[in-house]
């Protein structure tokens, strides 16, 4: 459940359009559900309050887990009518999520390169438009993951790949529409310079994703990261090295912010 099913629910108690029985029945699923498979102790427990607290549902991390753990946890949030995001898995879980649920059966989608499964039965509310810009070609599989996790999460999503610094002429061509949207996430490995320019050509919030794209001495990222945290573009927010999950929920906090 999260804030807009919340709201639904209290309306219609108001209204009188559903009991106090039936809404506190509601509300008792909210609380943290223990998963285990036959040993203890439990492998996971679920939050179902998250969503009524961060205004998104939780998100499963899927790298470490297995595949029967994963399409167990995405059924517990299935049945509890929430939509499901799960990052850092390949393909071969899809058909696990698809067995756990009849909701996953028909909805359930693997986005390969975004290393992403998605489970949307029910249209997220509209939460603005962001730009994913990647620097190269290398960059993509951090680049989809946060394109991915901003649809998932309601947000409209342009991308622009392979626009780094190299080649300055190709982000001058698209300067004009990265001032058009709400938010831009910029996704660079190397030397990451791409986020400090498009930080001093944009007013608006701009989140940079280090990659571990580079030669030995980008340190797996880490030069790009030191980079971003030391631009000359005043404001910008940097996460994790390779976190572009990270970089949209940022982005859908923001957001989420501005559309109160």
């Amino acid at each position: 459940m999260g804030p807009r099913e919340l709201d639904a629910l209290l309306n219609a108690l108001q209204r009188g359009e559903t009991t106090v029985a039936q809404a506190k029945s509601a509300l008792a699923g909210l609380h943290d559900q223990a998963l285990a498979d036959g040993h203890a102790p439990a492998f996971a427990h679920v939050d179902h309050h998250r969503g009524v607290r961060q205004g998104m549902t939780e998100v499963i991390f899927g790298a470490g887990k297995t595949h029967a753990q994963i399409a167990a946890i995405a059924a517990a949030l299935l049945e509890r009518g929430d939509n499901v995001l799960c990052t850092r898995v390949d393909a071969a879980a899809l058909d696990a999520v698809r067995s756990a649920h009849i909701l996953a059966r028909e909805h359930a989608v693997h986005h390969a390169a975004a290393r992403c499964i998605t489970v949307t039965h029910t249209p997220p509310a509209p939460l603005g438009q962001v730009a994913v810009v990647c620097a190269g070609t290398s960059d993509l599989p951090v680049a989809d993951e946060a394109a991915v996790t901003c649809e998932a999460f309601g947000t409209v999503v342009q991308r622009f790949t392979d626009v780094g610094v190299a080649g300055l002429q190709r982000l001058a061509g698209i300067l004009p529409r990265l001032r058009d949207v709400d938010l831009v996430i910029v996704v660079a490995g190397m030397e990451g310079a791409l986020a400090s320019v498009i930080g001093g050509q944009v007013a608006k919030p701009v989140i940079a994703v280090p990659t571990s794209v580079g030669y030995g001495a980008s340190f797996s990222g880490l030069a790009a990261l030191l980079g971003m945290l030391t631009s000359c573009a005043s404001g910008i927010v940097v996460v994790n090295i390779d976190n572009g999950f990270g970089a949209a929920a940022a982005a859908r906090r923001i957001l989420a912010a501005k559309a109160g």
